[in-house]
């Protein structure tokens, strides 16, 4: 009995295009959209060389996309397929996005096997005494939650 034909496959074959043909336009080799039952609602690719940001994978460019597209912050019903295992950037948006789901093909090692090894930035979040290579640390400030009273104060605030 043959499988049942299951759309994500077809979004799927439209992310890796998207990756291939990013690579040809002189992007990363790494392809996103972002869909639902509806069909799909947005595409990214990686243009983190072209546009010379390093946050502009292609998951969060066709995050970035959707939300533009839908007017809205929040892709609850939405599925993000992507072609590559997102990184924990793309990971993290894809969360605050409120996403429904996340699919993926190659994996972060098939990435690693290319010259794109997040692994590194996989480890710093697994292993609580992994040493960062970024330094990060607290400095102090006597009004460091000035911006949040001023959010708690504000009475039309929009929550997420």
């Amino acid at each position: 009995m043959k499988a049942a034909h299951r759309p994500e496959n077809d979004w799927m074959a439209e992310a890796i295009r998207i990756g291939t043909d990013s690579v040809a336009n002189g992007g990363g080799p790494f392809g996103a959209v972002i869909a639902s039952e509806d069909g799909v609602i947005a595409r990214g690719s990686n243009l983190v060389t072209t546009a010379h940001d390093p946050t502009a994978h292609a998951e969060v460019t066709a995050i970035r996309n959707a939300c533009r597209e839908l007017a809205t912050f929040k892709l609850d019903g939405y599925v993000l397929v992507t072609s590559c295992e997102p990184c924990p950037m793309c990971m993290a948006s894809a969360l605050w996005a409120r996403l429904d789901s996340v699919v993926y093909a190659a994996d972060r090692h098939d990435a690693a096997v290319a010259g794109f090894d997040d692994r590194a930035f996989y480890d710093l979040f697994t292993d609580p005494d992994a040493v960062w290579p970024t330094p990060v640390r607290r400095v102090h400030a006597d009004n460091r939650t000035e911006p949040f009273d001023t959010w708690l104060a504000k009475s039309d605030r929009v929550e997420y």
